[in-house]
């Protein structure tokens, strides 16, 4: 499946049965493009005492990830297509607990984890002192630098390759960080490059770096928080965000959800 061009492999673990232990080497091996299916992530679903179900979530190098927005929309299709849940879904993440809501039948909305940390910062790199705003989505949260950036569209790729590599290891994010590079292009509409752990390169989208980045700007004032336009080249997202004062909550993605292929693995390398 994919989202906006941040595309899945999803794995019903409650009929596998694969271990824990296994499922890094599962998605290192099914994530590499050209090798394999080719994905930015695979996602095993689980059963849960707490919500619908469980979703374990694995980035493309096989390191775990603790929630992922386009994931998690594309896993409330996916449920309520296998009959796992109804038109609300809860799904439960290492973040916290993920509520969606089916719209129609491509377009899902999914309530993120209220933010635990959105800070300012600034920091060096190539002897040049950026700002940017630090956010962490849930508790632990997933990490990611706001950083913005004029012309975006127009940037040379491969100098935009390498901040955003170095970016994502600077110290000032302990654990690393998804570095989602932004533009303001109109009122409530922004443009956004999000280079992200794990994959270790960008994506066509990031559904946490989207609400990440609305977040931030909603905060500052420079967004309303309400029906805010974020352009990818994957496509477009919505977010909704609620402030009150200082507090960022209820923050809110809708976009579209595909279903590429449906079938089973053979990949040889995994037997």
């Amino acid at each position: 499946m994919n989202g906006a061009g941040n595309d899945f492999i999803i794995i019903n673990n409650a009929e596998e049965h694969l271990s824990p232990e296994a499922l890094p080497r599962v998605a290192r091996t099914l994530c590499r493009r050209r090798l394999s299916i080719g994905a930015d992530g695979l996602m095993a679903v689980d059963r849960s005492d707490r919500a619908d179900c469980r979703m374990l979530f694995f980035n493309a190098d096989g390191s775990a990830g603790e929630m992922c927005g386009n994931g998690g929309r594309c896993l409330c299709r996916y449920i309520y297509e296998n009959g796992m849940a109804g038109e609300e879904q809860v799904i439960e993440t290492a973040a916290g607990i993920v509520r969606g809501r089916r719209i129609d039948r491509r377009q899902y909305r999914l309530r993120l984890n209220d933010p635990s940390v959105i800070e300012r910062r600034e920091l060096e790199l190539y002897g040049i002192v950026r700002t940017c705003v630090y956010v962490e989505l849930g508790d632990p949260g997933v990490p990611h630098a706001v950083v913005p950036i004029q012309n975006l569209r127009d940037r040379d790729p491969g100098a935009l390759f390498a901040l955003g590599r170095d970016l994502r290891h600077h110290p000032a994010f302990p654990k690393g960080a998804n570095v989602n590079f932004y533009e303001i292009v109109g009122p409530d509409h922004i443009y956004l490059r999000t280079w992200e752990r794990g994959v270790e390169d960008f994506t066509y989208a990031c559904g946490t770096g989207t609400g990440s980045v609305a977040a931030a700007l909603t905060l500052s004032g420079a967004v309303s928080g309400r029906h805010v336009k974020a352009d990818m080249p994957g496509g477009q997202l919505i977010v909704d965000v609620e402030r009150d004062g200082a507090v960022i909550s209820d923050i809110f993605l809708t976009g579209p959800t595909n279903i590429v292929a449906k079938g089973k693995v053979t990949d040889e390398e995994l037997f």
